[in-house]
């Protein structure tokens, strides 16, 4: 058993999909048409980190509730951690390419870490080996 995907809400699919593939080097797993419940068209659109493992699902919001909660998916704490193998040179190509990062780099037992948010403004945990 596995989790396979995680639903992230943005506000639209192409800056989400660059954000996500040339500022964090995710790949596009798959990106094809679709539609909602009620018909209408939307994309299935789908993030992954080289290599696999747990995905995110790019959605669209759709109304308002759902706009109202791109950029705070979980409440304005920290709700997703991306697990690098090399802490310096990720968090240095991601300072140039201006990614926010809202806490500086430390130290903790359990490896190195620092916070950053994606383009929505959700806060993530870069982590790294101690």
């Amino acid at each position: 058993m596995r989790i396979d995907l995680v639903t992230l809400v943005v506000a639209d699919y192409d800056p989400a999909i660059a954000f996500f593939t040339e500022v964090l080097g995710f790949e596009l797993a798959e990106d094809k048409p679709s539609l909602t419940n009620d018909g209408r068209p939307k994309r299935w659109v789908v993030v992954r980190p080289p290599g696999g493992g747990t995905g995110l699902l790019l959605a669209r919001a759709d109304g308002e509730r759902q706009e109202a909660a791109v950029g705070d998916q979980t409440a304005g704490r920290v709700g997703f951690f991306l697990q690098v193998d090399d802490f310096e040179a990720t968090y240095r190509r991601m300072r140039e390419a201006n990614v926010e990062f809202v806490r500086p780099p430390r130290t903790e037992p359990y490896g190195r870490v620092a916070v950053f948010r994606d383009l929505a403004g959700n806060p993530w945990d870069l982590l790294g080996p101690a």
